[in-house]
């Protein structure tokens, strides 16, 4: 992937978006290799991603954003510029399962997701050989005796490594309402179930008593009410009669990996806007 800047906006809607954008873009000299326009019609809003060829353009990043304000400010825009010369820091949490977090290590030590993980937190130490193995910082948090101290711990660590995104790969944990309203927009999960059915423990168990035909998996940002986040990505897998509670579990654990994994990638390539308990997704 060349080097570029991935231009997100989210504004009021009204006539001359495009145009402006575009307008200030070409004026400046800019190639744009990918564009995508949404507007929500029920909340009259507009949503618009630009990937703009870094070297087409005069400026660096810092400037880019100090040019675009004005603009930005006439059209009462909420908007960001990311640089691909910048790498997203997620930092892993986990429990016990590593399923998630082995195919997570897998796609970055081979390439495939271009990002940081500079380290992984867990409640438990079953997994630290393996997170070490990589090479990646492993940093247990005993959250048995006073788990507010523990999530104050984990926040102060995701801060020391500086991360940008929080990914929950099986953390059986609940995060608190202030650390979720704190890391607003930067918490991911992945829940092990078709959300909004079956939220909480045991999803599995609950759509086999349920008799359901469909399960899956749901990758969603974090907030403050349990499992109602705004969802970025999900798929299902079709059961019968005659599976157990051991082969939804099995088969639910093929598809957390790959949604969590296609649910990350749209967030690192900035392809996810949040429109209230909503996401516009420009895949």
């Amino acid at each position: 992937m060349t080097h570029h800047y991935t231009l997100t906006i989210s504004c009021p809607d009204r006539s001359g978006i495009i145009a402006a954008v575009t307008g200030f873009i070409a004026q400046h000299g800019g190639f744009i290799v990918e564009a995508s326009y949404h507007t929500e019609q029920e909340a009259q809003r507009f949503f618009m991603r630009q990937e703009i060829r870094a070297d087409s353009l005069p400026f660096d990043a810092t400037e880019f954003r100090r040019v675009f304000a004005p603009l930005a400010t006439e059209f009462n825009m909420s908007w960001q510029l990311a640089d691909s010369a910048q790498k997203k820091r997620l930092v892993l949490l986990v429990s016990k399962q590593d399923h998630c977090l082995d195919d997570l290590l897998h796609r970055w030590r081979s390439g495939e997701l271009l990002v940081d993980i500079p380290c992984v937190i867990s409640n438990h130490n079953e997994l630290r050989s393996f997170v070490e193995w990589h090479g990646i910082p492993f940093v247990h948090v005993d959250m048995q005796s006073d788990k507010l101290a523990a999530f104050e711990k984990i926040a102060a660590l995701f801060d020391e490594y500086r991360g940008d995104t929080m990914i929950l790969a099986r953390f059986m944990q609940i995060m608190p309402p202030a650390l979720c309203r704190k890391y607003a927009g930067r918490i991911i999960n992945i829940h092990h179930s078709f959300l909004p059915s079956f939220v909480g423990a045991k999803p599995y168990h609950q759509a086999y008593l349920r008799g359901v035909k469909l399960i899956g998996a749901t990758c969603h940002y974090v907030t403050d009410e349990l499992d109602a986040g705004p969802i970025i990505e999900q798929d299902t897998v079709r059961i019968d009669h005659g599976d157990t509670v051991e082969d939804l579990v099995r088969y639910g654990r093929d598809i957390e990996k790959t949604v969590l994994s296609r649910g990350l990638r749209y967030h690192v390539e900035d392809r996810v806007l949040v429109c209230g308990n909503k996401t516009i997704v420009f895949r």
